[in-house]
């Protein structure tokens, strides 16, 4: 089922996410209808608070990225097919040199912008069968991961911009929230109890 995507100005988009465990309800359930709501809306990543659900869960399908060719082959092998449940996650360490990348966000639309992040992060995280791992990503898997898990931290991309930037983008943000904007997929906006 696709689920409404929470758009920008939504309360729980600024919440810290709750860790749940193997009794969660109809976990395989919510994880199908993420997919099928990211994918729907052409997304390569979907964070639970991004459907309204402030807890510490995000999914990761990024083999769109693959076919960039801009990239190195080895960078759209590592992209091809890298699709993740990641559930209770925490950042351990991101390594490197910032590097800036043009971002956009399913909860912001039609706005992106440059975000500087670190090029590698190692993440400890459990699967969608509770299974803990522990994993150094790097490129744009790395930002992906980095872009997510900042939703179950309760922060957005617009949160690292530069106070200037932030109030250029006041207005357009502002009619997000408001539901005046147009997209091809289905969204809860804030400030207007409406669904399109």
């Amino acid at each position: 089922m696709i689920l409404p995507i929470v758009a920008y100005g939504d309360p729980v988009l600024k919440k810290v996410g709750t860790d749940i465990d193997k009794d969660y309800p109809n976990l395989n359930e919510l994880l199908d209808n993420m997919f099928e709501t990211m994918y729907n809306a052409y997304g390569v990543g979907l964070a639970a608070p991004q459907i309204g659900l402030p807890i510490r869960l995000f999914i990761i399908d990024a083999t769109p990225f693959s076919e960039d060719e801009d990239l190195t082959p080895e960078e759209q092998k590592a992209l091809n097919g890298f699709k993740r449940v990641f559930i209770n996650a925490t950042i351990l360490e991101e390594e490197g040199k910032e590097w800036a990348f043009n971002e956009g966000c399913l909860s912001i639309p039609d706005i992106r912008e440059d975000v500087n992040r670190k090029p590698k992060v190692t993440i400890e995280f459990q699967d969608e069968n509770f299974a803990w791992h522990t994993e150094t990503y790097d490129g744009l898997v790395a930002r992906v991961i980095q872009h997510e898990y900042d939703h179950i931290e309760g922060v957005l991309f617009t949160d690292k911009l530069s106070s200037l930037k932030k109030r250029l983008l006041k207005g357009r943000l502002s009619n997000i929230s408001k539901g005046k904007i147009n997209v091809d997929y289905k969204m809860r906006f804030p400030d207007q109890k409406k669904k399109r």
